[in-house]
């Protein structure tokens, strides 16, 4: 058993922030109080909950003038972006206001013999486990429509990002939201599965990759407990021939480097028409040879470290192989690539299917770039990966927008942007980005269940 989480910093290595994790009896108790603290907190009015739960979103953006330098330092994001309040507070805010038509019953018919509706209730004990790269965000998205729903929630959130789960449970029992209605527990693997066995949540919401989503399963497998994951991507974008290029190359390259490319929903390869390609690849190409790699805590830097130099290596390492089976790299390697976590960012042309680069999740600052001749080539490429999350797609024609879009295997399809969460859409995948759907009205559906009624009345 694990005895304590570290989270070491990507700028230097250091040990940032350390936990000692929670014992497995300790933890089942920390349940417990949760399932019993559930039932009175639902039985409040939603609009109590609904205020309580915006108390503690404004608690936590109170405290962001100390949460940007600390994830800087955690995860490696530069403090000139200024965290994730602004979608955190955008999030939570959407899902408040639809929370009153997205749990009322559905009446069927109230009439002299009968009354009958469906009413929905919150599941119980949610358990939210959550990443890292976007570690507020990702969080927010189950656990402020959770507690609205009358749910208790337990957070455990990822070791890089070790003090983002406390600051957050922090906030909200500061504001109001009871302790054992919403805890940030410390818990290694062994004991988070064994609790899962042992059917301690009755819902389950996972953020993460493909191993530990098929873990949560395994774990939750004869429970009959809900599992709902949302396991990364290989999210493409397509560039048609009457697209607008520069804002094209603008927001795809965005989407494939910002956040040095850690994002689930991040652009990792890019399929362009043939009479675009080289236009589009030499505007890439001057965009990205114009980013500052460096320190996250310097305000100038504007590509930060990866999180972790594990993941730098694994990119560098799909980079190699695609250069090795005749890729072209444009970008020289950056002063500032130590060969650990910071890593030059990298376009790369002349590349196949055939290489890793375009098939697995790379989740770091590269991204391959393909001609195409037209939509249905485009359309074979881009679903040709084991992954569904999102895809981008850039024309000035809605309708063909629209025909492409209903042809891809993908959970969103965006026109003429990228790398985007509408809070009021709903958040979902296929394949092996998962199942499930988060935000929107469905992402009330998926935290509660369906209650009938079938009322009789005397004669």
């Amino acid at each position: 058993m694990t005895e304590a989480l570290k989270c070491i910093s990507p700028i230097d290595g250091s040990v940032f922030a350390e936990r000692p994790v929670l014992a497995r009896d300790a933890a089942a108790a920390a349940v417990v109080r949760a399932r019993t603290a559930q039932r009175e907190w639902a039985a409040r009015p939603l609009q109590e909950r609904i205020d309580l739960v915006l108390a503690g979103v404004a608690a936590v953006g109170a405290m962001n003038d100390e949460i940007v330098p600390e994830l800087a330092h955690m995860m490696g994001r530069p403090i000139r972006y200024g965290g994730e309040f602004g979608g955190f507070n955008e999030r939570a805010a959407h899902m408040a206001a639809i929370a009153e038509d997205a749990l009322q019953d559905i009446a069927i018919s109230d009439d002299a013999a009968f009354t009958r509706y469906i009413k929905r209730v919150p599941h119980g004990v949610v358990l939210v486990v959550a990443p890292w790269n976007y570690p507020y965000m990702t969080a927010i998205n189950t656990v402020a429509p959770a507690l609205i729903a009358g749910n208790a929630v337990v957070l455990k959130h990822a070791t890089q990002t070790l003090l983002v789960g406390e600051r957050m449970a922090r906030a909200f029992n500061a504001a109001g939201v009871p302790q054992d209605v919403f805890q940030n527990l410390f818990l290694d693997h062994d004991t988070t599965g064994a609790l899962i066995a042992d059917n301690a949540f009755d819902f389950i919401n996972f953020t993460g990759s493909v191993g530990g989503g098929q873990a949560m399963e395994r774990a939750a497998a004869g429970t009959f407990t809900g599992v709902g994951t949302e396991l990364g991507g290989k999210d493409p974008g397509y560039v048609m021939e009457d697209a607008d290029l520069d804002a094209a190359v603008e927001t795809l390259i965005g989407g494939a480097m910002f956040n040095s490319g850690q994002c689930c929903c991040g652009i990792e390869r890019i399929y362009v028409h043939e009479s675009l390609f080289d236009a589009f690849v030499e505007k890439a190409v001057a965009i990205v040879r114009g980013y500052k790699l460096g320190n996250p805590l310097d305000p100038e830097t504007t590509l930060g470290p990866m999180a972790h130099v594990r993941f730098a290596q694994d990119v560098r390492a799909q980079i190699a192989e695609a250069l090795d089976m005749g890729a072209v790299a444009h970008i020289e390697t950056f002063a500032e690539d130590d060969g650990g976590a910071y890593l030059t960012p990298q376009i790369l042309t002349n590349v196949t299917h055939d290489m890793r680069v375009m098939r697995e999740e790379s989740f770091g600052p590269v991204v391959g770039i393909m001609k195409v001749r037209d939509d249905a080539e485009a359309i074979a490429l881009m679903n040709d990966s084991e992954f569904g999350l999102t895809a981008s797609l850039w024309t000035k024609d809605v309708a063909r927008a629209i025909r492409i879009g209903d042809q891809i295997e993908t959970g969103t399809v965006f026109m003429n942007r990228a790398d985007y969460l509408d809070p009021a859409l709903c958040w979902t995948g296929c394949k092996n980005t998962g199942k499930g759907g988060g935000l929107s009205v469905i992402g009330y559906h998926n935290l509660t269940r369906p209650k009938s009624y079938h009322l009789k009345k005397a004669d």
